[in-house]
């Protein structure tokens, strides 16, 4: 059986994450990972609703190390707090704020004390180990869990890690989008773990906490936020850090937009194409090309006026909801989603 390491970092003392105490070492993490791993109960199921993305990362990272499945909801209302018990008893949420579990059993993100020195090496995880559940958004009915493995998510971070050029230039990370979310997780948490680019432990909202985020982290930066928080931040009239790279998702991204972040920030901005069930597919300098460049190792293939996604580190062969148009040179063009269609007189 194959095995990949926990975290694509040569040395132990890189700089993994930041916080208002300061930066935080690959060693620092890994010990505070041993430390949760010392202390979880038994189970394979751990909901992870930490709000801090560290402590996030440090849960999800424990859960590997210890063999759980990090559940990863899109919702954590009441009626999908309730799904996810009836579907795995064993399981157990990890908190760090006042978060509302219901009855399900509680893990309170402990104060960790801990001798990073001692750290010697980086564990290594099973390719093929199932390491999270991502949930859709449950729109059309029950949220659906979609299980990724391991091996998956490593090329997933790393593909667009390369596509981004963080592979060659790490970048240091403010991410407005929760560690839950797949956009999030893939574009914050996996471009730490195998993108060797730190992020700000934080999830700023409001455009004065973006901007004191920013200021906090070294060059060069980069932002991965949404089309609403990026209008939020253009508007707000406060003076904007220098910036290196702009990332939105989750909605579409109006040209105009587009183009008045890259004015003010002078850093390109580029678009994730994906979904739950697929992953990220695809990216775009959004004021330069309408068309989307799929990332490596990823492919489509349309039958019945149906587009495919697989290859990579897609689970298997994924259909799509929208509608695509293949360009010659492998690129494509997004036309809206089937649920837009009317079907009059069988057209």
């Amino acid at each position: 059986m194959s095995q990949i390491p926990l975290i694509g970092h040569a040395s132990l003392d890189d700089i993994f994450a930041y916080r208002a105490s300061g930066a935080l070492r690959v060693r620092d993490f890994l010990a505070d990972v041993e430390a949760l791993v010392a202390i979880f109960p038994s189970g394979r199921h751990l909901l992870n609703v930490c709000q801090d993305r560290y402590r996030f990362t440090v849960g999800l990272a424990a859960g590997l190390v210890s063999g759980k499945v990090s559940l990863q909801p899109s919702s954590q209302a009441a009626e999908t707090l309730r799904q996810i018990k009836t579907a795995c008893p064993d399981v157990v949420c990890l908190c760090d704020s006042d978060f509302d579990h219901l009855d399900l059993p509680r893990l309170d993100f402990p104060s960790l004390a801990v001798n990073a020195g001692k750290v010697a090496k980086i564990p290594l995880i099973p390719a093929d180990f199932e390491a999270v559940q991502l949930f859709t958004s449950g729109s059309t009915g029950s949220p659906v869990a979609h299980g990724k493995s391991w091996g998956r998510l490593v090329l997933n971070g790393r593909a667009e890690a390369q596509r981004l050029g963080l592979l060659q230039q790490p970048h240091n990370i403010v991410g407005t989008v929760p560690a839950q979310h797949s956009y999030g997780f893939e574009s914050t948490v996996l471009l730490a773990l195998h993108g060797n680019s730190p992020f700000w432990a934080g999830k700023p909202f409001y455009p004065q906490d973006i901007v004191a985020a920013l200021n906090a982290m070294p060059a060069p930066r980069l932002l991965v936020t949404t089309p609403f928080h990026l209008a939020a931040l253009l508007a707000a009239g406060v003076d904007l850090p220098a910036v290196d790279l702009l990332l939105s998702a989750t909605a579409p991204l109006p040209a105009q937009l587009a183009a008045d972040a890259e004015a003010r920030f002078n850093a390109p901005l580029y678009e994730i194409y994906g979904s739950t069930e697929s992953g990220q597919l695809a990216s775009r300098r959004t004021t330069a090309d309408l068309a989307w460049e799929l990332l490596p190792g990823v492919a489509l293939e349309q039958l019945d006026g149906q587009t495919i996604a697989f290859g990579g580190h897609v689970e298997g062969r994924v259909p799509l909801s929208d509608l695509i148009e293949v360009l010659a040179d492998g690129r494509f063009l997004l036309h809206g989603r089937h649920a837009d269609l009317i079907n009059i007189v069988g057209k």
